[in-house]
């Protein structure tokens, strides 16, 4: 069941319910009660995305259908879009992308809401090479009455390494979800995550790694800001099927509830069916500290701009562990934006 097989058959009973367990908080069938119609084929002109200046060529997806594609050996700096561009219209993408051995990729990926009120589905392919290096950095900004799921299948071969950052403003219903194949063999992942929600935007972040083979890394640090009625979800799966000795795992997730009626929700899991590993996971959900906000207040700094430093301090952990400098410097002012600072 998937939002891209209910906007094909017009089929409502093919949306993700709460009757999945891995959907409970990101309930799609209470939600829709009627499907848009196919979102138009869109000829005007897109303005440029977040990250074009950084890229050597595009790949470009507006309601659903491709418009550009990169050059061959365009680089190794890559933007990829994906533009909702109609009001109130459905549409669904899928992309693959193959990384040759030994080679690197930065992937810069952006899912843009230009329009309100539309539903969009985005499935990605991404086969990483043996030793080869990937980073993908994903902006979402999505929005407000937006419906957005974007899912990646990440095959991982010996030694190569994979990281992510996913920045997100959430929308009406948002869930982007990474799926990791990794073979163990000295191949390393970073899955990070950054998620800053107000009014009644809702986010999910959702992860599942398995690891298959010996001698495997993972990292994973999340870290969410929540405020007005919003809705953080944070789920996060770590397997180790049995024989994948000497497996590293770690995951950490950690909120900010900034608002009484603000919610998070967090489910951090290991599954662990070996026995040489060293695995551990952490959560934490919980406001500002208030000493730190009187002191920063005792140093003649605004009660507002304290909170707002605060926030920031919080949510950099993550971006800075972002390894392209120039994508580093658009997600510092990107949160900082969300985060009403200028930067």
């Amino acid at each position: 069941m998937t939002l891209a097989l209910a906007l094909k058959t017009g089929d409502l009973t093919q949306l993700p319910s709460r009757r999945d367990e891995d959907w409970r908080w990101t309930d799609l069938r209470g939600l829709v009660r009627q499907l848009p119609p196919a979102s138009p084929a869109f000829e005007g002109a897109v303005a440029a995305g977040p990250f074009e200046a950084l890229a050597a060529d595009t790949i470009l997806f507006v309601n659903g259908r491709q418009r550009h594609a990169a050059a061959s050996g365009a680089g190794d700096v890559v933007a990829l879009r994906f533009v909702s561009a109609t009001e109130g219209s459905g549409h669904a993408a899928a992309y693959a992308i193959v990384v040759d051995p030994g080679s690197t990729l930065v992937l810069l990926e952006s899912h843009e809401g230009h329009a309100a009120g539309y539903m969009s589905d985005v499935t990605l392919d991404i086969a990483v090479g043996e030793g080869a290096r990937v980073e993908r950095i994903v902006l979402v900004d999505d929005h407000a009455e937006a419906i957005d799921i974007v899912t990646a299948e990440v095959d991982l071969a010996p030694g190569a390494t994979y990281a992510q950052t996913v920045l997100t403003s959430g929308a009406r219903r948002q869930r982007i979800e990474t799926r990791v194949n990794h073979p163990g063999a000295h191949a390393n992942v970073r899955l990070d995550g950054v998620y800053v929600l107000d009014h009644q935007r809702h986010a999910d972040q959702t992860t599942v790694v398995t690891h298959g083979g010996v001698d495997g890394v993972t990292g994973q640090l999340t870290k969410g800001v929540v405020t007005d009625q919003a809705r953080g979800v944070f789920q996060g799966r770590i397997i180790v099927q049995p024989g994948a000795d000497q497996t590293d795992a770690r995951m950490g997730h950690h909120a900010l509830i900034l608002s009484d009626k603000a919610e998070v929700d967090a489910k951090p899991e290991l599954l662990i069916f070996a026995d040489d590993v060293a695995c551990a996971h952490g959560n934490t959900i919980g406001a500002l500290d208030d000493e730190a906000i009187f002191y920063a207040r005792q140093r003649g700094i605004p009660e507002a701009e304290a909170r707002a430093m605060l926030t920031q301090a919080f949510l950099g952990e993550v971006v800075e562990r972002i390894e392209h400098d120039g994508a580093r410097a658009i997600a510092v002012a990107w949160v900082a934006q969300r985060l009403g600072r200028a930067e």
